[in-house]
């Protein structure tokens, strides 16, 4: 079966995540995904790991087609506004401007290519007093609030994925799939926008209303209060975590579960609201019980008790945990130099046209001859 977007060619002038991302969710669906990188090291992230395979690389370009093509060459150039013209969708997350300056913006292909459809990402947006500054990750969850609701600002920790980054791809590939359904009721392309700071806000929506209903700034502990999340170390060391959510069966299961069932009528605890503002002492109590023995025993009781739980999985756990195992997350995919490399799956399942990973990420080049002869012959 094909994918969603067989057919669709984009042409990707993007380096690191969240240009690369964006291609890669397209390329998954089927779109055919034409990777421009410079000619001497291409893509920085090709150089964040080993020579013949950087991880860091790999993850965000499967399904993708590499040509180098030197921008500030006549030749690049040239071939650069073929590929444009040639294009449904165009992606790219260089500095505001530079594509323009380069003598390939936007505006130039709108006439001769009246369907595409040209996606930028940027670090604040494409104009403002910050439009001009460099965005990267951090940069991005800090300026848009995000990092005060996941680490305590009096003692701040980064974070250890890159979240701007990747809200930035999905909310252009997003954007980028609307484009193609309205292109397909009036002929036209459009423009797609967005940047870290717009991508990452506008996933802190929840905390954002509840600030505009109240005027308190929330912190990394108020939703937890709020939706009645824990997280406790069991006595092998474990972690794990418990989240209530409103129904009272929860609460209800998880005074059972700890031993202690008149916590149940507790004014202390007794309602949702109670026991949001006297979290730091419900959390104690529980934290005292669950010392007393091994996750897994804590785990298998609550589960009894159909109560939400998890372990607080590392990496290696989650691809032994035998429901990511049932869905099929790893997909290894052939490596001409290392035989076998492993990705994570595209996160959601089409029944008709299903995503797919259908090859490790393109050597730098790979495919210069493959697309650029035919592309300048059609030129000529």
């Amino acid at each position: 079966m094909t994918g969603a977007l067989d057919g669709i060619r984009v042409v990707e002038f993007a380096n690191y995540v969240s240009g690369p991302y964006a291609g890669m969710l397209l390329g998954d669906m089927g779109a055919d995904i034409i990777k421009v990188e410079e000619p001497t090291k291409g893509d920085p992230f090709r150089g964040w790991g080993r020579v013949e395979y950087s991880p860091t690389f790999g993850s965000v370009n499967r399904n993708k087609k590499s040509v180098t093509l030197d921008l500030k060459s006549e030749q690049g150039k040239a071939d650069a506004r073929a590929l444009i013209l040639s294009a449904d969708v165009v992606i790219e997350n260089f500095r505001v401007g530079t594509m323009d300056r380069l003598g390939l913006g936007y505006d130039l292909f709108t006439e001769k290519n009246p369907g595409l459809i040209w996606c930028s990402i940027t670090g604040f947006g494409s104009d403002g007093p910050y439009a001009m500054r460099p965005g990267y990750d951090t940069v991005g969850q800090a300026s848009s609030g995000l990092l005060s609701l996941l680490t305590d600002v009096a003692n701040p920790k980064p974070m250890g994925i890159s979240l701007s980054d990747h809200l930035g791809g999905m909310n252009a590939a997003n954007g980028i799939l609307a484009a193609i359904i309205a292109r397909g009721r009036t002929g036209r392309g459009q423009r797609v926008e967005t940047s870290l700071l717009e991508s990452t806000l506008s996933f802190c929506g929840e905390n954002a209303a509840r600030f505009f209903e109240n005027g308190k700034v929330p912190g990394r502990a108020t939703r937890t209060h709020q939706a009645q999340v824990y997280a406790f170390t069991a006595s092998d060391g474990k972690a794990f975590i418990v989240h209530l959510s409103s129904p009272s069966k929860f609460w209800i299961g998880l005074t059972e579960v700890a031993g202690h069932p008149e916590w149940a009528d507790d004014p202390r605890f007794k309602t949702k609201e109670t026991r949001a503002k006297n979290y730091d002492a419900l959390n104690e109590l529980l934290a005292n019980v669950f010392k007393g023995n091994t996750r897994a025993f804590w785990l298998q009781k609550l589960l009894d008790r159909d109560v939400p739980s998890a372990p607080l999985n590392t990496l290696d756990d989650v691809f032994a945990d035998p429901q990511v195992q049932h869905l099929k997350m790893r997909v290894d995919v052939p490596h001409p130099k290392l035989g076998q490399v492993g990705y994570v799956r595209n996160g959601v399942r089409l029944s008709d046209t299903p995503t797919s990973v259908r090859t490790c990420s393109p050597e730098l080049g790979e495919h210069n001859d493959e697309i650029l002869i035919p592309l300048r012959a059609k030129g000529a």
